[in-house]
């Protein structure tokens, strides 16, 4: 399995070369996860897209916001036109995603079919794009599993995702329920083939366990801070301290940063945190812990980018 040399994003293909401002490395722009009716779990396309490019566009100007991985995959609410549409208006890069979510949302395909047809859904439509629009999808994600160890089906989700990113040169970002079950995502998905430095392990930032996020970086795994901003789930301070952690122990290559926008009321126009919680709030915070401005670029732009294309440290 090669680096790809390209990003693939939902207006075509990207340079890494010509993106020069941070990224987002795990962000919803629109989706739909509501399973009670009431309409809190949902960025909706008509409704909340002026807002979603608002923050874009403003973060854009302000801190030169360059891309958005948007890991909204099958049965999640996807809508690949929204999302070209989004990137268009704001001038911010989307890479879109393929795969399933953890095994409450996985709609009946998982269920009925075996990893090999599971892994061919994904490889067409890696290769031919989202039903007729055109739209390819340029990451694998998020791939979800929870509890220590993945169900039967989110197993069969996570080796499929696998199978296609090994055939195709994409990266797999994972959802691991409140940072648990990494290592054990991470042995199913490097188990087909896949290196570890193709893989994201998400939400470790919700997993108050140095060791364990040393333990997926030592393997060449990336680990995720993914939802800065979110204290009803882990304090921020906890997250910095975790995120310090990781840096002294060496692996401050193989973090990713991000908010995980996934409900209307995180946006700024709701009285929420936003998309720029990161880089209003939590950047600040790491700076004044004593980061430098070439440790935040590794951080926020090279990372992402090498994440996505499989390339070196050298090369980016």
């Amino acid at each position: 399995m090669h680096s790809t040399s390209t990003l693939r994003t939902v207006t075509g293909p990207l340079s890494p070369e010509a993106v020069h401002g941070p990224a987002l490395a795990h962000e919803h722009l629109v989706l739909d996860l509501d399973r009670t009716g009431d309409g809190s779990a949902v960025l909706d396309a008509g409704r909340h897209t002026p807002q979603v490019c608002s923050e874009l566009s403003a973060l854009s100007e302000e801190f030169g916001l360059s891309l958005v991985m948007e890991l909204t995959c099958r049965g999640m609410g996807r809508d690949p036109s929204t999302l070209a549409e989004i990137s268009r208006r704001t001038g911010v890069a989307v890479v879109a995603a393929t795969g399933w979510y953890y095994e409450p949302f996985h709609p009946r395909e998982v269920t009925d079919l075996g990893v090999d047809e599971l892994g061919e859904i994904l490889v067409r439509e890696i290769e031919d794009g989202f039903g007729g629009s055109g739209i390819r999808p340029g990451v694998l994600g998020e791939v979800g599993s929870h509890g220590d160890v993945p169900s039967e089906p989110e197993t069969r989700a996570l080796r499929a995702a696998a199978r296609a990113a090994v055939a195709t040169g994409l990266s797999v970002v994972t959802h691991a329920q409140l940072g648990r079950g990494g290592p054990a995502q991470l042995k199913l998905l490097t188990g087909e083939g896949l290196p570890a430095h193709r893989v994201c392990l998400g939400h470790q930032d919700l997993l108050d366990d140095p060791g364990v996020h040393r333990e997926l970086a030592q393997s060449g795994a990336y680990v995720a801070f993914d939802t800065i901003g979110k204290e009803s789930y882990q304090s921020d301070a906890t997250r910095l301290r975790l995120l310090l952690a990781l840096i002294e122990a060496g692996h401050a290559d193989r973090a990713l940063l991000s908010c995980d926008i996934s409900r209307h009321a995180y946006l700024t126009s709701e009285g929420g945190q936003g998309y720029g919680h990161l880089f209003r709030t939590f950047l600040p915070q790491l700076r004044a812990a004593g980061a430098d401005e070439d440790l935040v670029d590794l951080l926020t732009r090279r990372n992402p980018l090498r994440f996505l294309t499989g390339a070196s440290v050298e090369e980016i």
